[in-house]
């Protein structure tokens, strides 16, 4: 049985044009995204280590997390974009939590200097646990709308939200929670995503509001083409290991340092 994904590709095989395709959208938060191991693992060895008594390195490497943030809205929406065409939410959900679990090594050497660490988690962690709520939302979506319907969706965010908290997801410097940026911009496209302008200022504003950078990132969204960007099943897959590497290039920079 062809899947919806395998019909969506179909209909995308001219993959040229203006706009941000899915694969661009990859790109570019990929890259913002490369900001936050770089920032942490490599950038104390070119301006020294931040502290109160090097203000300059603090304040590059808090610049260096803060643009990585960017990068968020268009994972987030990138995840929404994989709940909503997946065959298989529970696969897709597996395939995240494997990617997490793979990247918590390397990211604590990165965030920390060692291979465990609870103090803060990967953000993959975020997806998942946005993916978890987005689902739950989505099995009571059928429901007619009571009051009931709206306390227990309110309720299974709030839960959501908790985790990111209680896991301290992406919270590296101690400024901003990422998973709970992520979530909360995962739920905005969810019962948004229906209204464009409405749904993309709404991601704006809210992450103008988290450290202004996820802000910018949420305006990209605005300039998508909504294309894959690609014509083979496989280029969807090469993204997997982009993080997993970078965390690991860094990782591997700054302990040789």
């Amino acid at each position: 049985m062809v899947d919806e994904y395998t019909r969506h590709l179909e209909r995308n095989k001219e993959v040229k044009g203006k706009g941000l395709s899915q694969f661009r959208m990859k790109v570019l938060a990929d890259v913002l995204l490369f900001f936050s191991p770089f920032s942490v693992a490599v950038l104390p060895h070119i301006v020294g280590k931040p502290s109160r008594e090097n203000m300059f390195a603090l304040s590059v490497c808090v610049i260096g997390e803060a643009i990585s943030w960017a990068s968020i809205p268009i994972f987030a929406w990138l995840l929404y974009q994989g709940f909503e065409w997946t065959g298989n939410a529970w696969l897709y959900g597996l395939r995240l939590l494997v990617l997490a679990l793979v990247c918590e090594v390397p990211y604590d050497y990165v965030m920390f200097g060692s291979a465990f660490d609870m103090r803060s988690q990967n953000p993959v962690f975020g997806l998942v646990v946005a993916l978890i709520v987005l689902g739950i939302l989505d099995l009571m979506y059928a429901w007619r709308t009571s009051v009931l319907k709206v306390v227990l969706s309110a309720g299974v965010i709030i839960i959501g939200l908790l985790w990111d908290f209680m896991l301290s997801i992406g919270q590296t410097q101690r400024l901003m929670n990422v998973g709970i940026v992520t979530l909360g911009m995962c739920v905005t496209y969810y019962y948004l995503h229906s209204r464009e302008n409405t749904m993309v200022f709404t991601a704006a504003i809210f992450g103008a509001a988290c450290v202004l950078t996820p802000g910018l990132g949420a305006v990209a969204l605005h300039y998508r083409n909504d294309k894959l960007g690609y014509t083979h099943r496989w280029t969807r897959w090469a993204f997997y290991p982009v993080y997993p590497i970078m965390l690991v290039l860094c990782a591997a920079i700054g302990m040789a340092n």
